[in-house]
């Protein structure tokens, strides 16, 4: 059962689509949403056990939803990526091939770390994580606090196949326990071929008008007494309560749409400090480490087509991010988002000093320590992503998190650290034997020296003397891939039952272990350990002055009789809109749809234009199957809506006024990266696949008509 949560300021019925509201806010912009077109009663979006918020779950990093009373769930072709790079090989290549089980028993395992969560109950627990914090609490203190009251409410909440989060809010103003059935054995079911799943590529990724079919199927399984277990072969599938319906006939220009899903992160209540830093830090700094990464892993896979395979979907996900890292500086310059930001406070601190009183003078003395104490991070951030860039070899961290899991094993589960409690203990185990699949040792090496290569440049203030005595002096890149090569021989972590061996051993036997990757990873752990704390102490204090910033802004904006919705903090989330084309820049218009047209027009026969032929055939001969729309007069591909959403997102429903399946979220346009920071009305565009391509490509192209019949979608 849902509850309220705790009040976030009042809401306006005349603002604009921006929000990703909180389903318990829904019921206070009821008039903004009937405005817009919702047939729904506004209330039964705000009820998680009704229809369609009961439909809709996450697959931890990307959102899906139930399609029909068996299990299955639909979600973005490149959110099941990883499901199809984990089942292929050079030989039997999913990704390029696309993959269709005919039957149940064809259906092959997202591997073991794959989850499905169902969101049954959102509560909040503000009140017992704050009961025991006071203002002479240090940061460590505080941070220590907060922690081991998280804790309690998580022990309290999570029984058998369940588990349970404390999601923080505003920074630490409001926090809400979210219970969630975690569906442990998650198979992949269907995909088409990469040349309609990624149709234009990294060439078209952030950009409109795009012709992508990005979308693909899983199914959730469970044991037989209906309970959340393993991957086994005597499992069922799941039968949710709520299942989305279908509506085959889509959407039109202007029809009311929304997204329901999972957002990851956004920043719209950071200060100007805070987005300078990315401009001149941030963003510059991850585009050329990201750069990097790929030519080292491009450079391999050309040499070996097992190594592409193995690292296809960290490329995939590399050249995300890359392309909207440089989109999100261009569209942080082009808002002038700093002056914005600087406009946005001063405005704040202006309010403050007029509202007058002791309180409204301490929250403005705040915001000013809270300034002081970005700068202070700041600092650090090279030693942070120099590190960072050393842990990232997959061996190595593989290494450090054994030792810290043997450290951790012998204590109380409440005193062990967070991500190594009793619950992660499966997590840990799935990623050490999937790690095969995803990891090749000449790769591995070179990240490993590239990071070391940014280590040593560090001040000697800043570096780590355990680190540095195996460095032994080595400061040349050819001096440092001496040393990890040396430190990979010496190493068996790359065999799947030698890291076994480790996961299940204590640490008096990984003390005695002479394996050199555990060795240096049990040298280094003690002084990484206090890195970690020196951050959470930093992570106490920000969580005393996020608060009192956002306390100051909602009492701003209530009086102003403006929205005030949570950053996104991969919660579940509802945005609304209409359909509806953009028009970016002078003398440029875009058209809400794209059409099966444009396939054409773009196909080269070249990766990533390389259409099926079969499909090209089809749209020529406008086999069309009755999936075309009466309006456009042929088949729509993807369309455009004003919709707030960010990465988290993908594989999220588009839903129609009255809550049925009308596509997928599945990306936005180049000018809406930006809106991370700023969301600007004018220009913000989510991008979805529609189902009536969906529909189109599963009868006509891939002969998918039983999962048709299953999703109860009427025969053609």
């Amino acid at each position: 059962m849902l509850t309220a949560a705790v009040s976030l300021g009042l809401i306006s019925s005349a603002h604009a689509v921006e929000g990703m509201w909180q389903p318990a806010q829904l019921p206070g912009i009821a008039a903004t949403l009937k405005q817009h077109g919702l047939k729904l009663a506004p209330n039964t979006l705000a009820d998680l056990t009704a229809y369609p918020l009961g439909a809709i779950v996450s697959l931890g990093g990307c959102t899906a939803s139930f399609v029909s009373p068996e299990g299955l769930t639909v979600s973005n072709h490149h959110c099941v990526y990883g499901a199809l790079q984990l089942n292929s090989t050079p030989e039997n290549n999913l990704i390029d091939k696309g993959f269709l089980a005919k039957t149940r028993a064809e259906e092959l395992s997202a591997g073991p770390s794959a989850r499905i969560f169902v969101t049954e109950e959102i509560r909040d627990v503000t009140k017992d994580i704050t009961a025991k914090l006071n203002d002479k609490m240090s940061g460590a203190e505080r941070y220590k606090a907060i922690e081991q009251a998280i804790k309690q409410q998580v022990k309290d909440c999570e029984s058998e196949g369940y588990r349970c989060d404390v999601y923080t809010f505003h920074g630490g103003y409001s926090y809400q326990l979210i219970k969630q059935l975690e569906i442990k054995d998650v198979r992949l079911v269907y995909a088409p071929p990469q040349s309609i799943g990624k149709f234009g590529g990294d060439v078209d990724n952030w950009m409109w008008p795009r012709h992508t079919g990005d979308f693909g199927y899983l199914r959730a399984y469970v044991s037989k007494d209906g309970k959340s277990a393993a991957y086994s072969k005597d499992n069922v599938p799941y039968r949710p309560k709520h299942v989305l319906k279908v509506n085959a006939k889509g959407v039109e220009a202007g029809d009311y749409v929304m997204v329901t899903g999972y957002p990851g992160r956004t920043n719209r209540y950071r200060l100007a400090d805070e987005v300078q830093s990315a401009i001149d830090y941030t963003y510059p700094t991850q585009i050329g480490i990201y750069q990097d990464t790929l030519d080292v892993i491009n450079t391999a896979g050309k040499a070996d087509p097992g190594v592409a395979v193995k690292y296809a979907s960290m490329v995939a996900g590399l050249n995300n991010y890359l392309k909207n890292f440089g989109g999100q500086l261009e569209g942080l310059r082009r808002a002038d988002a700093v002056a914005v930001k600087q406009a946005q406070e001063a405005q704040l601190e202006a309010w403050l000093k007029q509202q007058g009183g002791a309180e409204n003078t301490a929250l403005a003395a705040d915001i000013g320590k809270l300034r002081a104490a970005i700068a202070v991070e700041r600092a650090d951030r090279d030693r942070n992503l120099a590190l960072g860039l050393v842990e990232r070899s997959s061996l190595f961290s593989t290494a450090i998190r054994l030792v810290h899991l043997a450290k951790e094993r012998p204590k109380a589960d409440l005193e062990r650290d967070a991500g190594y409690q009793q619950r992660d203990w499966v997590r840990i185990e799935g990623g050490l034997k999937q790690l095969d699949r995803r990891y090749d040792p000449g790769v591995d090496q070179q990240l490993m020296v590239y990071g070391l290569v940014r280590y040593v440049a560090l001040p000697q203030a800043q570096r780590l003397p355990a680190l540095d005595a195996w460095l032994g002096g080595a400061r040349t890149p050819a001096e440092l891939k001496a040393k990890v090569a040396a430190l990979y021989a010496g190493s068996q972590l790359g065999k799947v039952d030698a890291r076994m061996k480790w996961f299940a051993a204590d640490s008096k036997a990984i003390d005695a272990s002479g394996d050199s990757m555990l060795k240096l990873a049990r040298a280094v752990q003690p002084e990484l350990k206090k890195l970690e704390e020196v951050q959470d102490a930093r992570a106490g204090e920000m969580s005393k002055l996020r608060p009192r910033y956002m306390q100051a802004m909602i009492a701003w904006k209530e009086s102003q009789g403006m929205p005030v919705y949570p950053d996104a903090n991969s919660s579940l989330r509802v945005t609304f809109g209409n359909v509806q084309g953009v028009a970016p820049r002078d003398g440029v218009s875009y058209a809400p749809f794209t059409t099966a047209q444009g396939i054409v027009e773009k196909d080269t026969g070249v990766e990533p234009f390389d259409a099926p032929k079969a499909e090209l055939a089809a749209i020529k001969a406008k086999a069309f199957d009755g999936y075309a729309s009466p309006k456009l007069g042929t088949l729509p591909v993807n369309f455009l809506a004003d919709l707030d959403i960010t990465g988290g997102n993908s594989g999220s429903p588009a839903l129609d006024a009255n809550g049925q399946l009308v596509g997928l979220a599945f990306d936005g346009n180049w000018e809406s990266v930006s809106g991370d920071w700023l969301f600007n009305p004018q220009l913000n565009r989510s991008i979805q696949v529609d189902v009536r391509y969906m529909l189109w490509v599963m009868h006509q192209l891939d002969h998918a008509d039983d999962l048709l019949k299953e999703m109860g979608v009427p025969a053609t």
